[in-house]
């Protein structure tokens, strides 16, 4: 049961959401520029990524909302890709700060990076996200937020628990995340 809610409540889409808000705050400091810029990325890289995530699950394409068959994973990546793409797009035509075209570019490339390992084993996407999202906000923020490595080890713990991943997969995702993602964003701030 633990182990359900921890996967669901620190599923990657949600993280993105929050992650979103997060930075879109940190780089602006104002209320309407964080929920605009915030909503863009959140819509481009969790919520409409997300909604054909589960359109695909409910009309059986893939398994469930967590895409466990490896070969399923394909539509997805690309989705994410594709829309993630648009909305750096968006962010570069309409002017968005620094740190906001940082944490697209940094999403997108970890996404390369866990989507070309996926072709062959399926890496921990819940554990990328964690982990390039604790890393973000320690950059963003500051050092207390390597607290979040805590979240990072229960999520890893959700997966290989639910049977979802192994050890070494939610390890390779972990480092995919914080290197990849964590480290694209501290290279671009």
């Amino acid at each position: 049961m633990a182990a359900t809610v921890l996967s669901e409540a620190l599923a990657p889409w949600v993280l993105v959401l929050a992650l979103s808000g997060a930075v879109a705050w940190r780089a602006t400091e104002a209320v309407l520029p964080t929920i605009g810029w915030g909503l863009l990325i959140a819509l481009t890289s969790s919520i409409l990524p997300m909604g054909v995530i589960v359109w695909g699950a409910r009309t059986g394409r893939w398994d469930s909302h967590h895409v466990r068959n490896r070969e399923g994973r394909l539509v997805p990546f690309l989705t994410l890709i594709v829309l993630s793409g648009v909305g750096l797009a968006l962010l570069l035509v309409f002017g968005a700060p620094r740190m906001l075209v940082a944490l697209d570019v940094a999403m997108l490339a970890c996404l390369l990076v866990t989507g070309a390992i996926t072709v062959r084993w399926k890496v921990s996407m819940h554990a990328a996200v964690a982990a390039g999202a604790v890393v973000i906000l320690a950059v963003a923020y500051g050092p207390a937020a390597w607290a979040g490595a805590v979240a990072v080890a229960a999520v890893g713990w959700s997966r290989v628990r639910l049977g979802d991943h192994t050890l070494a997969q939610v390890l390779a995702g972990t480092v995919a995340g914080a290197v990849i993602g964590g480290g694209a964003f501290a290279l671009l701030v």
